[in-house]
């Protein structure tokens, strides 16, 4: 059916859409609460379908490229807005907003149903109905916990109630030993309230660690000074300073949104009882200049609330008014499970807070670069839809087919993500086979772990065709490029200053001078997945010549080793093997062995 008979036939219902161009790439998803109606509206019909003649130059555009569009019906419009944010994050479409996932911000809280409370960090809402929570924290949780414990003598561990005895933070005047009953109940509670006090008022807090930090440099210990410099610039850092009162002790989020060319800022405050207690930003790329941020404020609301939370907010002010209020109102209403206020406040002190968002996000555009940064470059030089930010490099290594492992590295926001890295034991022998079975892997995991905007392969132009494969086939929306040593007399020569590294992408090749600064970036993230490949390939070599030593002990020679390891892949997969299983590839006498000395290690772990 032809783009015309499709719409002609969409029901009147609840659902999405998604729009797609000649080449079946999808260009946008929406959502819909009558599918018809909302899908019409971006055409005319007459003399021939085209874009509808008050489409703003974005939705033009788009709409000019559009061949094909496909729908998924849904029970009712709060589904298609959860399924619509959903697909955005996994298949990253062209011309929608693409936002960040924020991980979910940590509270402090205080547990007062124990007889000796502690403050603790939590990023979810917990059972005990005595629980007071503080935050949340965009940063410096960790380390205003931390900074309590030690300007404070309070319950250091929380195996320290129940251990009988003063351990060494009695003797050092670090905790008041309840444990040994040396202090009472009440006296104890004076020390949580002192430590409430600190929550609240940052600044006094921090007045205190300056105190020790001065301290500490006077006695020479200079490392321990630096430590707490560190720790005073997180917890100083976590939150926009104001003036502002509110006259209350009200809970409130504030999400405000300014642009400035292809670049859009995103503060978000978070106010409770009253007071500014943690914010944060963010700076996005977009393709065209925004008309509305009625998109943009819906896919924040969407992807920061989505469970109920500690100290939930009475309200979330915006910084204007958008035409998604209701539906927005019904969505917080069902998932916090309490009515939420979603308003642009035109005065009073709740339009003074949104203002001062709004100077924020006007400084972080200031401060940005102009384009013309590594990323900016490596979109132009390679014909991206979109600037890059976030990077996945894979790369693999074995030794003769044995401890075949991978590594998927991650570069974003202009640093390599560690927390973000994941390595692979992989099964296949070959090259192509071990890229395929990881990406493929990866693959699998975006509807848990949102796809970055590039993926980076180690490998010419078969293995860039097999990722290119391997993302169609989830529909999820990845620039890729491939890097390769240029071959010589038909090898890949990786000798140094033997042969250049050639970057490959769907369109083209490209062989770029050593001093070429795209050249150079890719190569280092390139490297930095090479090396993380071979260091976790050591590591499992050196594991499984251990296993391949222990195992020739119980009598299970070198070539059924490989036998083993050729059809298992892995010892791990051996070590979880059943008797049946082992009898397919070795005789049940060494299956037994083999079982036994498995068996044993479990025991002894």
């Amino acid at each position: 059916m032809n783009l015309k008979g499709t719409i002609s036939s969409l029901p009147a219902t609840p659902g999405i859409y998604q729009y797609f161009d000649t080449h079946g790439k999808l260009l946008y998803i929406g959502k819909a609460k009558n599918l018809k109606n909302r899908v019409k509206s971006y055409f005319k019909f007459t003399p021939v379908l085209a874009p509808h003649d008050s489409s703003n130059q974005r939705i033009f555009k788009m709409i000019s490229e559009t061949t094909s569009l496909s729908y998924i019906v849904v029970p009712d419009e709060n589904d298609a807005l959860i399924l619509e944010n959903s697909l955005i994050k996994q298949l990253k479409p062209k011309y929608n907003i693409l936002l960040r996932d924020d991980k979910t911000f940590p509270y402090i809280y205080i547990d007062y149903s124990e007889s000796f409370p502690r403050p603790k960090m939590t990023r979810k809402i917990l059972k005990s109905p005595k629980v007071k929570y503080f935050g949340p924290y965009s940063s410096g949780c960790r380390d205003m916990l931390d900074s309590l414990y030690e300007v404070l003598p309070l319950v250091q561990k929380s195996s320290g109630i129940s251990g009988g005895k003063a351990c060494m933070y009695f003797q050092m005047d670090m905790c008041l030993a309840p444990c040994e009953g040396k202090v009472s109940e009440a006296k104890y509670g004076e020390v949580v309230a002192r430590a409430v006090a600190l929550i609240q008022n940052k600044h006094s807090l921090i007045k205190q660690l300056k105190v020790r930090m001065q301290r500490l440099g006077v006695a020479n210990r200079f490392e321990d000074a630096i430590v707490l410099r560190d720790r005073i610039s997180k917890i100083s850092r976590s939150s926009i300073r104001s003036t502002i009162d509110m006259a209350n002790n009200e809970n409130i989020d504030v999400v405000v949104a300014r642009q400035s060319g292809l670049k859009v800022a995103i503060v978000r405050m978070f106010v409770r009882d009253g007071k500014i207690v943690s914010s944060t930003s963010s700076v996005i790329n977009i393709r065209q200049p925004l008309d509305s941020f009625d998109e943009l404020y819906k896919s924040i609301i969407i992807n920061n609330y989505q469970a109920v939370l500690p100290n939930t907010p009475t309200a979330i002010l915006l910084g204007e008014d958008i035409r998604y209020i209701d539906e927005l109102k019904e969505f917080l209403s069902q998932t916090l499970q309490k009515k939420v206020n979603l308003l642009s406040p035109k005065i009073g002190a709740k339009k003074s807070i949104v203002e001062v968002a709004k100077i924020n996000c006007e400084e972080l555009l200031r401060q940005v670069k102009p384009d013309g940064d590594i990323h900016d470059e490596i979109g132009k030089l390679f014909e991206f839809d979109n600037t890059p930010k976030r990077y996945e490099v894979f790369d693999n290594s074995h030794m003769a087919g044995q401890a075949t492992v991978g590594a998927m590295v991650v570069y974003d926001e202009n640093k390599f993500v560690k927390a973000d890295d994941r390595l692979y034991h992989l099964e296949k022998k070959d090259e192509y086979g071990q890229m395929r079975e990881m990406l493929t892997r990866r693959a699998k995991k975006f509807d848990e772990n949102p796809p970055p905007d590039v993926w980076l392969i180690d490998g010419g132009a078969t293995l860039l065709k097999l990722a290119y494969e391997i993302v169609q086939s989830t529909g999820a929306n990845i620039d890729i490029v491939a890097i390769s040593k240029q071959k010589i007399d038909k090898k890949s020569n990786r000798s140094k200053g033997r042969a250049d590294d050639i970057l490959h992408t769907e369109k083209q090749s490209y062989k770029l001078p050593h001093s070429d600064k795209r050249l150079q970036f890719c190569q280092n993230l390139r490297d930095m997945a090479h090396k993380k490949a071979i260091n976790f390939h050591k590591k499992t070599k050196a594991k499984q010549d251990k296993n391949i030593s222990l195992l020739e002990v119980h009598g299970i020679g070198k070539a059924k080793l490989t036998k083993l390891l050729s059809y298992f892949g892995t010892f791990e997969s051996i070590k979880s093997a059943n008797m049946d299983i082992l009898i397919e590839v070795v005789s049940k006498t060494d299956a037994t062995k083999i079982r036994s000395y498995f068996d044993g290690l479990s025991k002894h772990r």
